[in-house]
């Protein structure tokens, strides 16, 4: 097949890039390398054709008509709740308007299959756990709102051109690549300021828990999320909580140094507890988690701690 995966320099996007060149498909990249969103040139492979352009831009036409995808895969996004909620018109231009874009390009294109990448922070303050995918949805952050306005899109582009759609809702995913300067990415950023002794802030009190999933299990989703049935919303995670305070543990434990931390309160738009029920991607895309929190948590480890040796010399 060929797949055009937006965002596929960043963290997750750059592994999911990887698992379908794996795979044996042909895959093409748009990504507009910002620092901000975590894009990097050094991601994507020799074999997938970088278009550096920002999917809002009316330049994505052209990579459509050059490139002819047959799949979708939209993981550009703004994904900082913080940054969601000090700049929410930033945020929904991005995760709206670009949507908006990409779908459009895709029925006019004839692209037969989006998949559209959500999040946990759709569902707020749940009611019930864990959390499937017929839980309300009530988000309490900019990024939540934009991140369920694009289910609702997507949907739409089905109900009204045929384009046929997955949508995927990820935990806290973690791993190698993911910025360690960013306002997300909690493992990332302890990790790296644990390896250079630098103090780890932890907001709240640390006993926020949440549900944490390895990178390379969320890229093999994305794989078979190409063959299995479609027009279906599936909720990947773990399954299992895992608190703040509980991350700086294990990762002073797997690291062996033990850095200060700083305390500092709550901030806008986090939720309390959140964790999945994977059931239905078990049942039907036939995916699970297979890494374990320990193994990916040192597997994290061992990557950045080459990068910050690399850095050093």
């Amino acid at each position: 097949m060929r797949i055009l995966v937006t965002g596929g320099a960043g963290f997750i996007g750059s592994h999911v890039v990887d698992a379908y060149l794996a795979a044996g498909h042909e895959v093409a990249v748009v990504d507009n390398l910002s620092l901000v969103g975590g894009g990097r040139r050094e991601h994507v492979p020799p074999q997938a054709h970088l278009y550096e352009l920002d999917i809002r831009g009316e330049a994505l036409g052209e990579v459509f008509a050059a490139f002819r995808p047959q799949v979708v895969n939209h993981h550009a996004a703004q994904a900082s709740v913080k940054i969601s909620m000090d700049d929410p018109t930033l945020d929904a231009q991005v995760n709206v308007l670009g949507l908006i874009n990409v779908l459009r390009h895709c029925s006019q294109s004839q692209v037969q299959h989006c998949i559209y990448i959500s999040s946990a922070a759709t569902y707020g303050t749940p009611q019930d756990l864990p959390l499937d995918e017929r839980s309300p949805q009530n988000p309490e952050s900019a990024y939540g709102i934009t991140k369920l306005a694009g289910e609702f899109y997507t949907r739409v582009w089905h109900d009204s051109f045929g384009l046929d759609y997955t949508i995927l809702r990820y935990a806290n995913v973690y791993g190698p690549r993911q910025d360690p300067m960013g306002e997300a990415g909690v493992v990332a950023i302890f990790t790296h300021r644990m390896l250079v002794g630098e103090p780890v802030r932890i907001d709240w009190d640390g006993e926020q828990r949440k549900d944490y999933v390895y990178v390379g299990d969320i890229a093999r989703a994305n794989v078979l999320a190409l063959e299995r049935e479609k027009n279906q919303v599936y909720c990947l995670g773990s399954g299992q909580p895992t608190s703040v305070n509980e991350l700086y543990e294990r990762l002073t434990e797997i690291v062996g140094v033990r850095v200060p931390i700083t305390r500092a309160p709550k901030r806008p738009g986090d939720v309390r507890l959140h964790y999945f029920n994977p059931a239905k991607a078990r049942e039907m895309l036939g995916w699970q988690a297979e890494m374990g929190l320990e193994r990916g948590l040192e597997e994290t480890v061992a990557y950045f701690g080459q990068v910050v040796q690399t850095t050093r010399t």
